[in-house]
């Protein structure tokens, strides 16, 4: 006999799947922004060392 009712684990996996998704977004985004500062500090030390 089958379960009668509300699906068990749905709304959950969907609430856990949609905050794996925000951590996932939200790490990228960090990763970027570190990338494009680091990049912003070498071309000012370039700068400096050729004038």
């Amino acid at each position: 006999m089958g379960k009668k009712g509300k699906e068990k684990n749905t709304v959950n996996k969907a609430k856990h799947t949609k905050l794996l998704n925000r951590k996932k977004n939200k790490l990228k985004k960090e990763k970027e922004t570190r990338k494009e500062r680091l990049k912003a500090i070498m071309d000012l030390s370039r700068k400096k060392q050729n004038t």
